[in-house]
């Protein structure tokens, strides 16, 4: 019920997955970019770390938090290492394609920022609810990349379509759930130090993703005003291609906008003029008589 009308084609324009491949990667080069003028400078690079890249990841302090509260929408979109950068794009690609493709454009973009703001707010709180935890769990380091937010894209797509087969050729095909199930298993086994506020905010994300696609099988699309502020946005510096509201064209006309009328002929009229001829004019029908009102004003017969 939810298939898009049409596939939607990585060249398009407003393509979100493209979209948030975009701002990933030029993050990445970005942060990447500032650390060889670093390495080139000989400036140590503990430096970069506190100068550069905390500013971007999200502390896993609360008071240094609420002096950087930015970093809740940041960290999401921040990757340090190449392969941390391709794995979580890998994992994006393979779940928000097939969001995409059934429950269209605008609705992988919502996911993924809920899916990064709830694991965010949920890894803070883990670490002012439980702060004696630090005493056996590395759990005072940043936190940092696109995980908990693909993670809510992924439980999504799979609340939406568990049932949904990838690689069709192999033998019919392989559930969706089998490919969640590994991810899931990868994502959760690849947490260093057992941070336990990590793994909870990734089940934060996880239920988020489940939650939003709920509510949207009942009609509640949470994403909707999202998409309505980026148009509101998008209409302010493009104002020569507002989104409209609706597409209803209203015209002025003194008669309906259609009417179907018999196709008549010359024969007719001379049929209607031969009864006048005959009977007299009182003798025509309403029918004929609106026929040669009609010839008589010159209308397309």
């Amino acid at each position: 019920m939810y298939k898009s009308p049409k596939r939607i084609l990585l060249g398009q324009d407003n393509n979100a997955l493209v979209f948030l491949f975009a701002i990933n990667a030029l993050v990445f080069v970005l942060i990447n970019f500032i650390k060889i003028v670093y390495y080139l400078t000989d400036i140590p690079l503990e430096l970069f770390y506190q100068q550069i890249l905390h500013w971007f990841t999200l502390p896993a302090v609360p008071a240094i938090f609420f002096t950087r509260p930015w970093t809740l929408l940041s960290f999401m979109f921040t990757h340090y290492s190449f392969w941390h950068l391709f794995s979580s794009m890998m994992w994006l690609w393979a779940f928000g394609f097939i969001l995409q493709d059934l429950a269209g454009n605008n609705k992988l973009i919502p996911i993924y920022l809920y899916g990064g703001v709830i694991g965010g707010v949920i890894f803070v709180l883990c670490n002012n609810l439980f702060p004696g935890l630090e005493k056996n769990i590395l759990i005072t380091a940043p936190m940092l990349g696109s995980g908990t937010a693909v993670m809510a894209v992924a439980i999504a797509t799979t609340t939406l379509t568990p049932g949904y087969r990838i690689f069709p050729q192999i033998n019919g095909g392989i559930p969706l759930w089998v490919l969640t199930i590994i991810y899931v298993a990868l994502n959760f086994t690849s947490f260093s130090g057992g941070n336990l506020a990590i793994a909870a905010a990734h089940l934060g994300a996880a239920a988020m993703g489940f939650v939003f696609i709920k509510q949207l099988q009942v009609g509640n699309d949470w994403g909707s005003w999202m998409i309505r502020l980026f148009y509101w946005v998008d209409d302010l510096f493009s104002p020569e291609k507002k989104h409209s509201k609706n597409n209803k064209n209203f015209y002025r006309a003194s008669r309906k906008p259609f009417e179907k009328i018999a196709r008549q002929s010359q024969q007719k009229l001379n049929d209607i003029l031969d009864k006048i001829n005959q009977k007299g004019f009182d003798a025509l029908t309403d029918e004929e008589k609106n026929y040669l009102k009609r010839a008589s004003t010159d209308e397309d017969l």
